[in-house]
């Protein structure tokens, strides 16, 4: 993974919704400083709650300002990848 390529795995504290959005804000800030194209967020399968709420906050007007596009990924759906355009 490049510079350019950051993950988040929210494995870990998927069950803690206040450190779910602390991570996401993080990485989202981390992007703009580094520059970075893209961001993989790993969600996992489950239930599908946990991908939901990442694309909820993700889909909040103050934050879908700050990158350029998502893709989910077709293969493997406990992923998703945010775009920037810096």
């Amino acid at each position: 993974m490049s510079n350019r390529q950051l993950k988040l795995d929210l494995h870990p504290i998927c069950r803690n919704g206040e450190l779910i959005d602390k991570a996401l804000q993080d990485i989202l800030d981390q992007a703009e400083k580094k520059r970075a194209k893209e961001v993989e967020i790993v969600c996992g399968k489950g239930s599908g709650q946990l991908k939901k709420r990442v694309l909820r906050f993700l889909d909040k007007p103050e934050n879908k300002e700050r990158y350029h596009r998502l893709k989910k990924d077709s293969r493997n759906s406990g992923r998703i990848f945010v775009l920037f355009s810096h």
